[in-house]
């Protein structure tokens, strides 16, 4: 696996691929066993792997659990993030979740416990909550930076303008957003802004939920048959799109998956891999042996384009009759 550095703001190598540990453990009824979740783990580590995605929600906090295991007597070899906002309980008190301090400074303590450590690599809330004041998230974070609980703070799930007035207040070093070839609204402002910024960019869901593995159409299940569109059907992009992940595969001896992680490799960012069984992780990993053509990437760009929208639009409209 290759390593690069997490933006430009921290010097710090990390592996072109995270491992997202979101379904490890079983508390919310589907995931993986910790038994199978080490053996990911260990698998990830062999490949070359050294970044490890996480939440205090994750399995309502047994994937910390899990990983605390798997860190034990090498900690420092690894770059832990974790996240915090909906707690890990699983009805949680009103004053207990949110990204207020209160709950940021409960939920820290509580992943140091459960992941075995004295600090975290890299910090962030996991979703907007729509009421903490900005600065209430600011102060908390460099707080937990003059603790040395945490290195680096990021945010997950904001609007633009948020992160940007975030980072005009404290150091942000990464950002993590969804991206794959259904999901690239990032385009219009969270890319460019992350990149002007210096952060490091944590793409999550390369695959859409399995739904671009195409398996979804052979009536195998998944996270989004066992979930709320378990009358999943495709509409007329998401076929275009998953067709010509099919002929690509044919092509470069792939998986349509494969291949779509591939995609997502191709933007220099950091992409997780997230998997329920040692296979599924298996299967993802060959993506990065996998040699996409400037056709096969140009095709598939158009194929996922989406509008920017304005004042991009206009704006490619001016300039191309400058």
């Amino acid at each position: 696996m290759k390593y690069k550095l997490f933006g430009s703001k921290t010097g710090l190598y990390a592996s072109e691929i995270i491992l997202g540990a979101a379904n490890f453990g079983t508390r919310k009824g589907y995931g993986a066993s910790p038994d199978e979740s080490i053996k990911i783990l260990a698998a990830y580590q062999e490949a070359g792997g050294n970044f490890i995605d996480i939440s205090d929600l994750y399995q309502f906090g047994e994937a910390e659990e899990i990983v605390g295991e798997f860190l034990k007597g090498q900690r420092n070899n690894f770059i832990v993030c974790s996240k915090y906002t909906k707690s890990s309980d699983i009805k949680p008190a009103i004053s207990n979740y949110g990204n207020h301090r209160k709950s940021m400074k409960q939920a820290v303590e509580a992943s140091l416990k459960r992941l075995k450590t004295d600090y975290i690599d890299i910090y962030m809330p996991h979703f907007d909550d729509g009421v903490t004041p900005l600065d209430e998230i600011v102060r908390g974070l460099e707080d937990l930076e003059k603790e040395g609980k945490i290195l680096y703070a990021g945010l997950t799930n904001f609007p633009a303008w948020k992160v940007a007035a975030i980072g005009s207040s404290t150091k942000l070093t990464a950002l993590q957003i969804e991206y794959n070839l259904l999901q690239r609204t990032a385009d219009r402002e969270l890319i460019p802004m992350a990149q002007e910024f210096g952060l490091g960019i944590m793409m999550y869901s390369p695959m859409a939920g399995g739904l671009l593995t195409g398996k979804y159409r052979t009536g195998e299940s998944g996270r989004i048959t066992m979930g709320q569109n378990s009358n999943y059907k495709e509409d007329e992009k998401t076929k275009a799109i998953i067709d010509e992940l099919i002929l690509i595969s044919k092509e470069v001896n792939a998986t349509p998956g494969q291949v779509a992680f591939a995609w997502v490799l191709s933007k220099n960012t950091f992409p997780l891999i997230g998997a329920r069984k040692i296979s599924h992780f298996e299967d993802s990993l060959k993506a990065t042996t996998i040699r996409l053509t400037e056709q096969h990437l140009a095709t598939l760009d158009r194929l996922s384009a989406i509008s920017l929208g304005y004042p991009h639009d206009l704006l490619a409209t001016v300039r191309s009759s400058m």
